[in-house]
């Protein structure tokens, strides 16, 4: 007996110690740097309109479909924009990628002839090869960004569905495009919502 109350009190007292640090001490001051060093990052990337109110994270796609907004890459997240996992929705961050060769991505009336053909209809004059982001998906589902290559693609269809002139369209584009992490880690990119509600202020 007193070899097993050895055993058992160091094992209970460094339970409930591990249980303080990890599951309190450690969380409160991880979340409190958090919030006081990078608050933005912390609370999602939130992104809010001209009224203040939250209308999506920078880090989290959404879907566009009328001509006057450049539209994003295809994403788990549509129709409805990430909130949290929901199975009846479908809004997790789950893949949204298909294989190379099945038949739903590649077929006659796979994703990408559906997105194709989308594309064409809101923009039947454009003569422009159309880049693979604006027809495919990543591994991630969440794809907030799209190529400097697809966003001049659609920037003469917005820029006639707004009566806004070319050159002013694509001016706000390069403002709203990101380089390379570091100067060398991935690739320069363009946050739709942000270009999106950067065109709303335009008269």
């Amino acid at each position: 007996m007193t070899i097993v109350r050895s055993q058992i009190r160091p094992a209970l007292v460094a339970l409930a110690v591990l249980a303080v640090i990890t599951g309190g001490i450690y969380p409160f001051l991880v979340t409190g740097l958090a919030q006081a060093l990078f608050p933005y990052q912390a609370n999602g990337s939130i992104i809010l309109g001209k009224d203040g109110q939250p209308v999506g994270s920078a880090l989290i796609g959404q879907q566009f479909d009328d001509p006057k907004y450049f539209w994003g890459r295809p994403s788990a997240t549509a129709p409805a924009p990430y909130t949290a996992f929901n199975p009846d929705t479908l809004t997790g961050s789950s893949g949204s990628n298909y294989g190379p060769l099945n038949d739903a991505l590649i077929g006659p009336n796979g994703s990408i002839q559906q997105r194709i053909r989308a594309l064409h209809a809101a923009d039947p004059t454009n003569t422009m090869p159309i880049p693979v982001d604006l027809v495919t998906a990543s591994a991630s589902g969440l794809d907030p960004h799209i190529s400097p290559a697809a966003a001049e693609y659609q920037v003469a269809r917005v820029a006639r569905a707004r009566g806004i002139a070319i050159a002013r369209i694509r001016a706000l584009v390069a403002q709203h495009t990101a380089g390379r992490t570091f100067g060398i880690l991935g690739e320069p990119r363009v946050n739709v919502l942000e270009l999106n509600l950067e065109l709303n202020t335009l008269t």
